[in-house]
């Protein structure tokens, strides 16, 4: 190619870019979004007609496929096993060729757990599920406190200023509350949201899954995983999955690779979306606002609230040789809700040493305290002072 070819070539690019950001309103250079090619159980085509689709209806990004030799008009890194396929993924990420990459059947490491993104069925609301693969952490009650921090933060990267966070009415759940709570009184800004029951509260029922009531729903990454599956296979029976955003971006501290993750059962629509996903979390700078969050949270204490989650809370013997005598039977008509039931029976002695009679019992939200309406305020003040509840919980 001759000195003037060259020159013209450069010169047609340049404008080719310009129009390209003047039809979009996008004056960046494009970004690069990458998708692996092998794994699926769909096959590699069902893949590729995924990444056309997605390239068609892009906005700013552009797509390019990591994987085999295939039939297309997109770039192609070619790769012919998942290992080397994951290898060129990486540092195509880390060279920054590419800004985000959707693969599947990818491990991350303990602390890093993926953020899923559906479309309830109730209301068409696109609801982001906290979290779907991966590990936060061993403890359950600490992974589920990190889950509500990662689906903050993909969420806020996703667009939304001011999400709203829901906590699915599983095990472990009220002492996420209480942790979670605790995290805003020092300053971490959370919004909970009320459940779209008569009695409302931050614990989410399956009518509010269905409906999309919060933003973000939390539980643990083996429900979540279930959840997004049901999400996006209801209407297929299951073996193909086609309606949401895929299993979402690995998010941790010091997790840099902006790494979305797909089921081998995806289709061709789940895939389209995790791509577009992908784009507007690079666009939304993924990786800053977790640099944000992780120092905002942390100056909120929130390594403190997580070490007295898992530290050791077993009784010596002599502590649990002690009997407590519970103080004459009142009518108990005052109901205290916001207790793991773990910790139920250990709340009612703790009310019955100073004096206050308790009963344990369960109400529509799950566990609950039953004290007489006069000593209700006692009965939490009492509770709060020794960590089983984080402020006032309202009546069933």
């Amino acid at each position: 190619m001759s000195e003037n070819q060259a020159v013209k070539e450069m010169i047609g690019k340049v404008f080719s870019n310009i129009a390209d950001a003047i039809e979009t309103g996008e004056f960046r250079k494009k970004t690069k979004i990458g998708l692996t090619t092998m794994g699926s159980e769909h096959g590699v085509e069902n893949l590729v007609k995924a990444a056309e689709q997605a390239a068609n209806r892009a906005s700013g990004y552009e797509v390019v496929l990591i994987g085999p030799k295939v039939q297309t008009d997109l770039t192609i890194y070619e790769a012919n096993t998942e290992e080397e396929m994951h290898k060129v993924m990486e540092q195509l990420l880390d060279s920054k060729e590419i800004e985000g990459c959707v693969t599947m059947h990818y491990n991350f490491p303990i602390g890093v757990s993926t953020v899923g993104k559906v479309i309830t069925p109730g209301k068409g609301k696109e609801m982001f599920i906290a979290t779907t693969t991966g590990t936060s952490s061993p403890h359950r009650v600490e992974a589920m406190v990190k889950n509500a921090l990662y689906g903050i933060i993909a969420a806020k990267a996703n667009g939304i200023k001011n999400p709203t966070v829901g906590i699915l009415n599983v095990d472990g759940a009220r002492q996420v509350e209480k942790a979670l709570k605790e995290l805003k009184a020092n300053g971490y800004d959370l919004t909970f949201t009320e459940s779209m029951r008569a009695d409302g509260g931050a614990v989410m029922r399956g009518n509010d899954l269905l409906a999309g009531t919060p933003d973000i729903m939390v539980q643990d990454t083996l429900t979540g995983n279930v959840f997004m599956k049901i999400f996006s296979a209801y209407t297929t029976g299951g073996d193909y999955e086609s309606i949401g955003y895929g299993y979402g971006p690995g998010i941790g501290e010091g997790q840099n690779r902006t790494i979305l993750i797909l089921s081998r059962a995806s289709g061709v629509p789940v895939v389209a979306n995790a791509i577009q996903y992908a784009a507007e979390l690079v666009k939304g700078n993924l990786q800053e606002v977790a640099k944000e969050e992780f120092k905002k949270a942390k100056q909120a204490k929130l390594e403190d609230i997580l070490k007295a989650l898992t530290k050791d809370t077993k009784k010596t013997k002599e502590e649990d040789e002690e009997e407590v005598t519970a103080p004459p039977k009142e009518v108990v008509t005052g109901s205290i809700s916001g207790i793991d039931i773990m910790d139920l029976e250990d709340a009612v002695k703790a009310l019955w040493k100073k004096g206050v009679y308790a009963e344990s019992g369960m109400g529509c939200t799950g566990p609950i305290l039953m004290v007489s309406e006069e000593k209700l305020d006692t009965a939490l003040a009492i509770l709060r002072e020794a960590g089983f509840v984080a402020g006032e919980s309202p009546d069933c």
